[in-house]
């Protein structure tokens, strides 16, 4: 077999196992959202939107230290630096700890200052309340799953963490039917259902140790606050991303209630959860790229590093033509699977949201892998700069502007608008780096 086929089937397996995974992954809130609506009404889809910045940040977090952990990790098996190897696991573990301790305080006795601050009114208040303190109280179990799913994926087993990202998906879906209609717990269902999920993700990971297959370990060892900078600087850009994404929401949600009204978010609300998903492929694609560009990167086998990047660029268009075509040709049944009420103008605003925002889709791929790429060859500084631009940088002030010159239209307009200028800047990075 030749270099070529053998890097494009590397590229293959760690690709498609990530973008099922995530997608399954991305699949927690979404369920939500159906399940909310449906059983709750839109008031619940109005209060789950509020609380899903708290999850971007949770998540977010969790993600900066299992991938920035696990890229060095991969990094360091290619260059031989046996030190890093050993104790890299280590030291991500107990930052996971520390960061998670603080989530879960905050949700033991701030949860319903927090909803208010997000912007709970007294109606709403008690639903995202509930909600947000079961979510958090499981922070430890979120950032796990996402620090073992990195590493387990950059120790050569990407499709046991596919398998541990699907399953847990599935069982948050079969949970929340369960615990939202039949025992009929509404909000708090929701929220135990979305935090079981990562434990049942993590009992599966869990073969990996049993059948000693791992090549991480812990390991007796001081905390070493330059190994904790190393891992926030690789893994800074998919924090970044989840944590603008949850700053970003609330600057819509804000927005949105000024113009149209809890039924705004509402529909807002359909539209965010939808492109999680969506955007989940990209996702897919840019971490099952990581290990393999590391690896290669810590080789210096520079002619398989150019491959897979335009490997992963080309799948990104591909997927990202598919997915706004079949988003604006089946808007209207997308959106009625949401709409419990069959409200009309619930329907419509969404429709038009849809049709406008989802545009950004032919951009942010690019952006993402752009990124990740960066992030991946030790060039965490064009990963921070893209990451920040796409995140907040861009969209917040183009939100207020565009949200004062053309209304929900020109909210529904920033993002794409947003993404669009993001590129022009990575794909100059990409140019002056390939120099």
């Amino acid at each position: 077999m030749n270099q070529t086929n053998s890097i494009f089937r590397t590229f293959l397996k760690y690709v498609s196992a990530n973008i099922f995974g995530m997608i399954g992954l991305s699949c927690y809130i979404l369920a939500d959202t159906f399940f909310i609506a449906r059983g709750v009404g839109a008031d619940g889809l109005t209060a789950l939107n509020l609380a899903i910045p708290v999850y971007s940040f949770l998540n977010g977090l969790g993600l900066m230290v299992g991938i920035g952990g696990a890229t060095r990790f991969s990094i360091a098996g290619g260059s031989g630096d046996k030190a890093a190897r050993r104790t890299i696991f280590t030291q991500a573990f107990c930052f996971m700890l520390c960061l998670a301790s603080v989530f879960f305080i905050a949700g033991l006795f701030f949860p319903y200052r927090l909803a208010a601050l997000l912007g709970a009114d007294a109606s709403i208040l008690p639903l995202t309340g509930v909600y947000l303190r079961i979510l958090m109280l499981f922070t430890p179990m979120f950032m796990m799953n996402n620090l073992l799913i990195a590493f387990v994926r950059n120790d050569g087993r990407p499709q046991l963490s596919m398998t541990a990202m699907l399953l847990g998906s599935l069982s948050n879906i079969i949970l929340d039917y369960i615990l939202i209609f039949p025992f009929q717990l509404g909000m708090a269902g929701a929220a135990l259902a979305t935090g079981i999920a990562p434990v049942i993700s993590i009992l599966i990971l869990s073969r990996h140790f049993i059948k000693k297959e791992n090549q991480f370990h812990f390991c007796r060892t001081k905390v070493h606050f330059k190994s904790i900078r190393d891992i926030c600087s690789l893994g800074v850009s998919s924090l970044i991303v989840e944590v603008s994404s949850g700053i970003v929401m609330i600057i819509f949600n804000m927005l949105i209630l000024k113009d149209s009204g809890n039924l705004g978010v509402a529909a807002y609300g359909i539209l965010a959860n939808i492109a999680l998903v969506l955007i989940s492929i990209f996702t897919g694609i840019s971490q099952g790229i990581q290990p393999v560009l590391s690896k290669c990167f810590g080789k210096r086998e520079d002619t398989n590093i150019k491959k897979v990047l335009r490997y992963a660029l080309t799948a990104s268009v591909i997927f990202a033509l598919i997915s706004y075509g079949c988003t604006y040709l089946f808007s209207d049944p997308i959106v009625e699977l949401f709409n419990k009420e069959h409200d009309t103008a619930l329907h419509a605003i969404a429709v038009e949201g849809m049709h406008l925002y989802f545009t950004a889709f032919l951009f942010v791929g690019i952006n993402i892998i752009t990124a990740a790429y960066f992030s991946s060859i030790a060039k965490p500084g064009n990963a921070f700069l893209i990451s920040c631009l796409r995140g907040f940088l861009l969209v917040i002030p183009l939100a207020f502007l565009l949200s004062a010159l053309f209304g929900l239209t020109g909210i529904w307009l920033t993002v794409p608008v947003a993404e669009a200028l993001v590129t022009v800047t990575a794909v100059f990075l990409l140019m002056r780096s390939r120099h």
